[in-house]
């Protein structure tokens, strides 16, 4: 049940009143018994769940996190490797050697 914060125009008595949504707005001031009470706009009206079943998946277990943990790591793509790797023909001077295979085929 959410609380809502109330003040008194005559005697400027104020508190909280815990009620239902369906209630009716307090009019009757408790303290000075005056029909000059308001209900103020705030954080008051905050709703507390307790049990099990609400928002179940805002709260998962350990075992749930740490498989959710390694299924995202197995779907991301492989990382490339940043060593270079070595030149296929080596060079020497900046110019190749004709070799006796280079030549044109039989």
């Amino acid at each position: 049940m959410p609380t809502y914060d109330y003040v008194c125009d005559d005697c400027g008595h104020k508190f909280e009143e815990m009620q239902s949504f369906k209630a009716e707005i307090l009019k009757t001031c408790p303290k000075c018994s005056k029909d000059s009470l308001r209900r103020l706009f705030g954080t008051g009206a905050a709703i507390l769940f307790k049990g099990g079943g609400f928002y179940e998946t805002d709260y998962r277990s350990d075992g749930y996190k740490s498989s959710e943990k390694a299924d995202s790591a197995a779907s991301k793509p492989a990382e490339k490797s940043t060593t270079a790797s070595p030149p296929s023909t080596p060079t020497t001077g900046g110019t190749t050697t004709p070799s006796k295979s280079d030549g044109p085929a039989k």
